[in-house]
């Protein structure tokens, strides 16, 4: 992956400015799986142009966090906005980015076909759409082949330029470094540096305190689903 993009592709970049009034957050929101409480009164804001870390232990209400910002689950009490990002589940769906543990590419389909595939779900046309994202993130050869046999690194690099292919608001990640070298881990670094300097909501679940720090601009702590500590 190569180093942030131009000033020039940032300006072409569909997203707001980063001090602009764009941010998402949770208001005494309490999740529940049956008698286990994931989340308990979270009060928390994530804000346009800022890389927001939320570290924590297994178990501490991590992914759920994630998850219900990224609408895919509701909270069982409490209040979600996600501001002008939009209103509904379906609005702001189509200005989220999301990398997870599962990579959501279709194994036997190419790197270049799964993001020429997610370019044409957003309405892009898919040939411009691959090729700046082969020079965004180094897609080589391997581009051509199944995406199930692709190592970890490769793997993360299409993960990646499938998220942002639509250059999203909201770009959610879950566990990001996992399995990656420190090259890719610096590569991985100014992406995200160069997501939220172009205004997106940049949110990033990590266990590994050392990316947290180089990487992030805010740290929010869990433990047992709740905030442990105001963000730093």
């Amino acid at each position: 992956m190569r180093l942030p993009s131009t000033s020039e592709e940032r300006q072409a970049a569909r997203v707001p400015d980063p001090g602009s009034d764009v941010r998402v957050g949770l208001r005494a929101v309490t999740k529940t799986y049956g008698p286990v409480r994931a989340l308990v009164g979270v009060t928390v804001e994530f804000v346009a142009g800022r890389v927001s870390m939320v570290v924590g232990p297994n178990g501490s209400g991590k992914s759920t966090l994630l998850s219900i910002l990224g609408t895919l689950t509701r909270p069982t009490s409490g209040k979600v906005s996600h501001g002008l990002l939009g209103r509904s589940r379906e609005e702001v769906r189509t200005v989220l980015g999301w990398v997870g543990h599962d990579s959501l590419c279709y194994a036997d389909l190419t790197g270049r076909e799964n993001i020429e595939l997610a370019a044409r779900l957003h309405g892009l046309p898919a040939h411009p759409a691959f090729e700046a994202a082969r020079a965004r993130f180094e897609l080589g050869s391997f581009a051509e082949r199944p995406f199930r046999t692709y190592s970890r690194g490769q793997r993360q690099r299409v993960a990646l330029a499938r998220a942002l292919v639509h250059t999203p608001r909201l770009l959610l990640l879950d566990e990001p470094t996992t399995g990656l070298d420190t090259k890719s881990i610096d590569a991985l670094r100014a992406v995200l540096r160069d997501e939220a300097s172009r205004g997106a909501v940049v949110v990033v679940i990590t266990h590994d305190e050392g990316f947290a720090s180089a990487a992030g601009d805010v740290r929010v702590a869990l433990d047992r689903g709740r905030i442990t500590g105001d963000a730093e």
